[in-house]
């Protein structure tokens, strides 16, 4: 018998969508989803694939503002969207809203299980005050269950004294079909593809917010320091905006010799080809939850230079496999790889290989099934 699941999150996310088409599917599942808000404009460009989605959804009517360092998102008529759907249990994706706290009363109310999506880490630099992080601990405590994306959020659970037999790992995942084909296709006319979007012959990339905390200006340093006559085959491109996008041009002006492109933001579907190109993803973030980008650089068949403060490292790199792990914040050990891996093609191809076979154990289908296991397995009522 199915088992009616309504997962309570913030946005349609284009990473989400193919994820829940997916679940909708599962025999075991009977899936509704309810968004706080269809997107945060002011943080996010992604357009909203309405048209993609193939699943059971409402979203609720919002008012968003910012407080601080902090996201407040307010929303009305949550308790009568919980009612209507009638789950036997929530799947929450987060604790920092007031709609989250709202489920979870309702829930507990009438002992209606409730998991909590998690995705936080130990290597995560974004701690709150400790008003903050007191109510953190107390909505752990109230959860019936949880999910996560892999180790490094599993182990932070564990930091907080969850037994781990109430967690059940459920890997992330992109569509790998999509950003596969999309490099495949790239890689068959990479002369006009490199034309068109006026990228480098040769290039490093960065996908992601332009913000400090993702160390886009250690990746800028980093490249300057690499050999004139390596700069001279090799370029550096930006995929994204943000805050410090044009601090970084700035910056990028004074370096000589050496092309650095700014490709602004691009849309999802527009991804594959800048991906397929390269020569390696370069992510030396200081602070990830996860790091969805390193999965569609992995599903394109790149390689990796990742900073370990990325939560998905500890699933899906593996050093001198499927690209190379450094710590944050080293410009010299970062500068050292980019040179390691620019000059041995052989390895950068072997690698990017590894990478695209074992991306496939993060897919839709994977992360469904984790799902559906932790709604047939989680007990109807409280202990």
């Amino acid at each position: 018998m199915k088992r009616r699941l309504v997962i309570l999150t913030e946005i349609i996310s284009p990473y989400r969508i193919p994820l829940f088409n997916v679940l909708a599917r599962n025999e075991s599942v009977d899936l509704h989803v309810i968004f706080l808000a269809e997107t945060d404009p002011k943080l996010r460009q992604w357009r909203v694939y309405r048209e993609e989605i193939k699943f059971s959804h409402q979203v609720l009517p919002s008012w968003r503002s910012r407080w601080g360092g902090y996201n407040l998102l307010l929303n009305r008529g949550v308790g009568r969207a919980l009612a209507a759907a009638v789950p036997d249990l929530i799947l929450c994706g987060g604790y920092n809203y007031v709609a989250s706290w709202q489920a979870l009363f309702w829930a507990r109310s009438r002992r209606i299980p409730f998991l909590l999506w998690s995705e936080s880490n130990l290597q995560d630099l974004r701690g709150g005050h400790e008003a903050v992080e007191f109510l953190k601990r107390k909505f752990l405590r109230m959860c019936s269950a949880f999910v996560v994306p892999g180790r490094s959020a599993l182990e932070y659970l564990r930091a907080h004294r969850i037994e781990e037999g109430r967690i059940v790992v459920t890997p992330n995942a992109v569509d790998n079909d999509l950003f596969d084909a999309g490099a495949a296709t790239a890689r068959e006319s990479a002369t006009l593809r490199r034309g068109e979007l006026k990228l480098p012959e040769r290039y490093f990339l960065f996908v992601g917010r332009l913000v400090p905390e993702k160390g886009v200006f250690d990746l800028l340093s980093a490249y300057a320091k690499l050999d004139a006559s390596l700069r001279e085959e090799v370029g550096l491109v930006f995929a994204g905006d943000g805050e410090s996008s044009r601090l970084l041009e700035r910056q990028a002006a004074t370096i000589s010799p050496g092309v650095i492109r700014f490709a602004g933001f691009v849309e999802r579907e527009a991804l594959a080809p800048y991906y397929a190109l390269a020569e390696a993803l370069v992510l030396p973030t200081y602070t990830d939850t996860w790091g969805l980008v390193v999965n569609e650089a992995m599903a394109c068949g790149l390689p990796v230079i990742l900073s370990r403060a990325a939560g998905c490292a500890s699933d899906l790199l593996r050093e001198n496999e499927t690209g190379l792990l450094i710590p944050p914040r080293d410009v010299e050990v970062l500068a050292r790889s980019m040179k390691y891996i620019a000059e041995q093609p052989e390895l950068r191809t072997s690698m990017g290989a590894r990478a695209r076979q074992h991306i496939r154990n993060y897919s839709p289908e994977a992360w469904s099934t984790a799902i559906a296991q932790a709604v047939t397995t989680t007990g109807i009522s409280h202990d």
